[in-house]
């Protein structure tokens, strides 16, 4: 008997030794407002794919899409508080902790997102980053929240003068409202689920926003008219608390960094499937696309809206900064 208990014992030590360290596991939680398949939640999960490989499964992330967990402002303090350790936020959040990141909101800013990115990816990028790490953000990635353009049910805009005297639905932000009301329209400060009532009761006569938004919102079925302005062109961003940046390893920072900028350029990709796809399926219902020839008109209309901005000091260097450049 005391053979065979010996023999057991050296095979569980054996198995022990051949099953090698247990492998520490840390769970994270990742926000976004998106809904399952857009190409933020998309992009997310490749980036929690990549961390896991990096790190040999040390660091599992569970991404929370739809904002499951709460809305925006909830999750801005939740990723300060350490409820949520990652999330991808729109502009609005992070210039309300580096007013500098205002200036990504003013309109015609950027001729296209390609021309965004090249400062976004370069020494702006790097600066705004800085400043964010300090409010408590780590930026990992720059995403592609869109070009804006306006759509409209009662009036079909070919020229800025088309948009004089619309009732033109906005967000709550105040270069938005700015910029409808130096158009000679009338801005509307509307919650972002009340869009379609608002046309189908004739409380509004356009809205703004991308491509993606209009047609998957339905908004293409009561306001067939796009004016494609791309008025304002801006980024959403992947982050991180500072808080679990900091005890993160050297190593591991290392994987989320790289695993940040993979997923930015796959987002970045998906988005403009997106937007052509979007574009399809809208024209196809009967959409009608008008181009802007020039934008100079809404330039020199606007010049109200930059001389404000350049002149706040907390603006001023990286508004010099992408008018420069």
């Amino acid at each position: 008997m005391r053979k065979w208990v010996r023999k057991g014992a050296w095979l569980a030590a054996a198995l022990v030794l051949c099953a090698g360290p247990v492998v520490a596991q840390t769970r994270l939680r990742a926000w976004n407002i998106h809904p399952e398949g857009y190409p933020v939640t998309e992009a997310m999960k490749s980036f929690a794919q990549q961390v896991a490989k990096g790190t040999q499964g040390r660091y599992q992330i569970e991404v929370h899409s739809n904002a499951t967990l709460g809305d925006q402002p909830k999750a801005v303090q939740m990723l300060k508080s350490g409820e949520i350790d990652l999330a991808e936020f729109s502009s609005g959040p992070l210039s309300d902790a580096v007013p500098g990141i205002k200036v990504l909101n003013l309109p015609f800013l950027f001729t296209d997102s390609a021309h965004m990115f090249r400062h976004l990816d370069g020494k702006l990028g790097e600066r705004f980053s800085t400043n964010l790490k300090n409010a408590g953000f780590v930026v990992l990635g720059w995403y592609d929240g869109g070009a804006r353009s306006f759509y409209c049910a009662k009036r079909a805009p070919a020229n800025i003068r088309d948009l004089a005297g619309a009732s033109i639905r906005v967000q709550q932000s105040e270069i938005y409202k700015e910029m409808v009301t130096l158009l000679d329209a009338k801005p509307v400060a509307l919650p972002f689920k009340e869009v379609l009532a608002g046309f189908e009761k004739g409380d509004i006569d356009c809205a703004e926003n991308n491509m993606p938004s209009y047609e998957s919102t339905g908004h293409y079925k009561v306001a067939r008219n796009v004016y494609v302005t791309n008025h304002v062109i801006s980024p959403e961003a992947l982050v991180v608390s500072t808080a679990l940046w900091n005890k993160l390893t050297p190593e591991d920072r290392k994987v989320f960094a790289e695993a940040g900028a993979q997923s930015a350029l796959l987002m970045r990709d998906l988005w403009n499937r997106r937007v052509a796809q979007a574009q399809e399926v809208a024209a196809r219902q009967g959409s009608q696309f008008v181009r802007v020839k020039d934008i100079s008109p809404f330039v020199r209309r606007m010049a109200p809206l930059y001389n404000k901005y350049m002149a706040d000091p907390t603006t001023r260097e990286e508004l010099l900064t992408i008018v420069a450049n």
